[in-house]
């Protein structure tokens, strides 16, 4: 592409084309003050603070909405330009409050720090107040507009971030402020109270609503979320060991970008809740008596270990955490194999996707794990299965909204309508319990149209003969018929893709039901069908609702696979286990929780070891799994809050939660986020890696880590897919690779093959009769999972 030459303040400098101004001083370090730009946002030129002169004909322009052009030349600090913005900063000044001192924004006030820098202490003009009264009506956001500075920033990530549309400009000339559809309060508009709009205002018309502290954080620090699935870089601010502010991190190339959650922006007060954990526990004559990390650790290897030679390895479960690092879930299953002799290991996303997700697994040797949020907005297609992202996941539902909004038409389907049905081309109002044969009819229509992709099903496909033979005996409008869906609406949808790469966004309305494994099989096939995977294809967006839920499997923090998902039943790679961890391993699939419920319930699980997870709580049938629990010898909770299992524990040791410890997540995209700590853990907790290799130690275990570098370093060496590690440093980012060997999509020639499976039919089971109701459960915005942590947040509290 041919770049434009210019000169800025005499520096010559050559930009792309469409580039402005602002971004060309930007690029080469010369300085523009702004106030209502933003790099996520269109470009308005509201503040006109931006100004800059032509030097050929004086023209003065905003430099963020003006072009570059040919042999430009440009002065950003001339007298007359100087002159222009210390009036129109004098002139806000004169119009705000004097309470800097007492203001949440404090020291990073946008308009005190230009102001600042242009050496405006005093405006030299009568003061114009513009008295608005303090809002506080919600537990999360404080509006001060007396404050507001009119630069649009709040109404713009509202309409092209989030695009809930909540609020716009309200009234005009001095009496104008950014304001909700009739002036309503925002609990009652279409606010979803994600707090962009607070970490985007330049000053502190908008702010969080805090208790016990107000102010500037003393230090701040970069991390991943410990939510959902999504990932998303945070910037937490600290005083003192307690985190009291959470923002986006701004961090170029970040998943979210300027956007958060309800949850990611207020829900983590749970960090300083009055119920973390800050000290170990033993149970003492039928009483929790704190004790020393030594006597708790000795007591709780003693155990074990007594359990292990009296009723065997398999008398004792692992029940890990899909909220703990990839480090700490390494360690957690390796502890159980190699020191305990056991494969009886899980974490809490086995009633999530992975379950579902076997058979794609297997079929694609994981090689279509990396999915790019960001990529759905130039997708040709997308098909939201099952899902209500706007609740689970609310960052993939911005997403979302923005490729609907420009132009990508998203079809729908799910048994009720959510919050993303008004801005989808298509919205398909399906009966429960029939999306198999709602793929299978989608699946034979764009078959019986012609619309498959012979070239990608010739090169990268196996077994398309015998399926498309299957799909010729399928009846469309039969099986319309049983979906509950008009046969002329889906076709529709079916001109809507035909012929498109399609995006498949998949929730728990799919993978989570008792056909949950046959949908994902049939999905898979019709995006081989359609060319939508490899290569410029729309690709499969499983959501998880646990933000380590990905990383658990990967680290093998499962019953039936070793790190880097191999199968237990695999020689050739157990045998590379064996070799590494120097132990013989079981080929035999372990427990996983829900059987591990039930065989506690039979008298054969005598000892549990659950880290990071509140299974009485998080499971089906609470009193069952309570009960349990409570006929085991031994039970084992490493946790940072005082939850409903923490009660029934016969040892209980206190973890840190992520903002106080290093590690690494692997979000739903297949982007693996390395973090430091930002805060110190409270009172004696640890980090579970820490507690876990102290353990290690103690049950026999000669060579421990010591470090999570060196845990770090191990999974390299033994899980290619983690072999990215390697090269970043904390704070940044890998993907997964794929396994060496496999050659899926490879450009050199025709590589490895993805079979079609076979045509499964429906096995749904109609209700009873006696009860012709369908409960239909859908995720909150404001909760995640049990709601443990959420639970222990006063500002969800607050709202709920």
């Amino acid at each position: 592409m041919e770049h434009i030459s210019l000169t800025i303040n005499g520096q010559k400098i050559s930009c792309p084309p469409e580039t402005t101004v602002l971004e060309a001083a930007e690029q080469h370090g010369i300085k523009i003050p702004t106030l209502c730009h933003h790099p996520d946002l269109k470009p308005v030129g509201a503040c006109r603070l931006c100004l800059v002169e032509e030097e050929q004909g004086g023209r003065v322009m905003a430099s963020c909405v003006t072009p570059v052009a040919q042999d430009m030349a440009i002065r950003t600090d001339s007298a007359r330009i100087v002159k222009h913005r210390r009036n129109i900063v004098r002139l806000m000044m004169a119009e705000h409050p004097e309470s800097c001192l007492v203001c949440s924004k404090g020291n990073r006030c946008r308009l005190r720090e230009i102001a600042a820098q242009m050496g405006l202490g005093e405006t030299g003009l009568y003061p114009m107040p513009n008295g608005k009264p303090l809002e506080t009506l919600n537990p999360f956001i404080v509006r001060d507009l007396s404050k507001c500075i009119l630069c649009g920033k709040c109404i713009r990530a509202d309409h092209e971030l989030v695009v809930a549309g909540a609020i716009d400009y309200h009234r005009r000339g001095f009496k104008s402020r950014p304001a909700t559809l009739h002036d309503l309060p925002l609990e009652s508009s279409t606010c979803t109270f994600c707090g962009t709009c607070v970490s985007i205002c330049p000053t502190g018309a908008l702010s969080t609503t805090l208790s016990g502290y107000v102010g500037t954080p003393e230090r701040e620090g970069v991390t991943t979320c410990g939510f959902c699935s999504v990932g998303c870089s945070l910037r937490l601010g600290a005083a003192g060991e307690h985190v009291i502010e959470v923002n986006p991190s701004g961090v170029t190339g970040s998943v979210n970008g300027a956007t958060l959650c309800v949850r990611g922006h207020f829900a983590h007060d749970y960090l300083n809740s009055a119920t973390r954990l800050t000290g170990p526990m033993i149970q003492k004559e039928d009483e929790m008596m704190p004790v020393s990390w030594e006597e708790a650790l000795d007591t709780v290897a003693r155990r074990l270990l007594e359990i292990k030679k009296v009723h065997g390895p398999q008398s004792i479960g692992f029940y890990g955490s899909s909220k703990c690092t990839n480090e700490e879930n390494y360690l957690f299953q390796k502890m159980a194999r190699t020191l305990v002799g056991c494969n009886n290991v899980d974490h809490g996303g086995y009633l999530t996707p992975r379950t579902a997700l076997q058979g794609i697994q297997e079929r694609t040797a994981g090689e279509c794990r990396i999915n790019r949020l960001a990529s759905l907005e130039q997708a040709e297609a997308i098909l939201v299965m099952g899902a209500d992202p706007d609740q689970s996941v609310p960052v993939l539902g911005y997403h979302l909204r923005r490729a609907a909004r420009k132009g990508v038409p998203v079809v729908g389907v799910d048994v009720r309508k959510t919050d993303l049905s008004p801005l989808a081309e298509t919205w398909l109002c399906i009966s429960p319990g029939k999306d198999l044969e709602w793929i299978h009819c989608l699946t034979a229509l764009l078959w019986k149209k012609f619309s498959h992709d012979p070239a990608f099903i010739e090169r990268f496909t196996q077994g398309f003969e015998s399926y498309g033979e299957s799909l010729s005996s399928f009846n469309p409008e039969r099986l319309c018929l049983t979906t509950g869906l008009d046969m002329r609406v889906l076709n529709h949808v079916v001109d809507v893709v035909k012929g498109r790469k399609i995006s498949f966004v998949i929730g728990h309305g799919i993978t989570r039901q008792v056909q949950g494994a046959r949908c994902m099989d049939a999905i898979l096939n019709l995006a081989l069908m359609t060319g939508s995977l490899g290569p410029g294809g729309g690709g499969l967006y499983v959501i998880a609702p646990e933000n380590n839920e990905a990383g658990a499997w990967d680290m093998g923090s499962v019953p039936d696979a070793l790190p880097g998902r191999i199968p237990l039943g695999e020689a050739s790679g157990r045998h590379r286990f064996e070799r590494a961890w120097r132990v013989r391993l079981s080929p035999d699939q372990g427990l996983n929780v829900l059987r591990m419920v039930e065989e506690a319930e039979k008298g054969n699980l005598k000892a549990l070891y659950v880290m990071g997870e509140n299974p009485v709580k998080s499971l089906p049938q609470h009193d069952r799994v309570a009960a349990a629990l409570a006929r085991m010898e031994f039970l084992v909770v490493q946790d940072i809050l005082d939850t409903e299992t923490v009660q029934k524990a016969d040892a209980v040791l206190p973890g840190a939660a992520f903002s106080e410890k290093p590690g690494s997540f692997t979000n739903m995209e297949g982007r693996i986020n390395c973090f430091q700590p930002v805060v110190e853990p409270p009172g004696e907790s640890r980090p579970d890696w820490e507690i876990l290799d102290r353990l290690g130690q103690k049950l026999g275990n000669p060579q421990p880590f010591g470090a999570v570098s060196e845990i770090r370093e191990e999974m390299v060496r033994l899980i290619p897919q983690y072999a990215g590690l390697a090269d970043i440093s904390e704070g940044e980012w890998t993907w997964i690779r794929p396994l060496e060997g496999t050659r899926l999509f490879s450009p050199q020639g025709p590589g490895d093959r993805i079979p079609f499976s076979s045509l499964e039919k429906s096995e749904y089971e109609a209700g009873d009769d006696a009860y012709p109701f369908t409960a239909v459960l859908g995720p909150l915005r404001f909760h995640l999972g049990s709601g443990t942590r959420t639970g222990a947040s006063k500002r969800i509290a607050g709202f709920d």
